[in-house]
């Protein structure tokens, strides 16, 4: 059940990384997107929900490693 529940934790930042991937390379090829209403905004909240996405996922993978102590010692708190 705990599987469950991280795997379903893990779903939105990934989602959030892809559309901000998708926004990233629709502003390359010159597409806007709709609720945008220049492309520089586009990059914008593209590099911020990448970013975010997998800021989150980074995080959650080294929170789990602490609590099993499978980090370097730099890593320990």
């Amino acid at each position: 059940m705990r599987r469950l529940i991280a795997l379903a934790i893990l779903v939105a930042p990934v989602m959030m990384a892809a559309a901000g991937i998708k926004l990233l390379r629709d502003m390359l090829f010159g597409i806007l997107q709709q609720p945008f209403p220049f492309l520089w905004m586009q990059f914008l909240a593209g590099i911020a929900f990448c970013a975010g996405g997998i800021a989150f996922i980074g995080g959650f993978i080294l929170h789990r490693d602490r609590k099993h102590h499978k980090v370097q010692k730099r890593f320990i708190k």
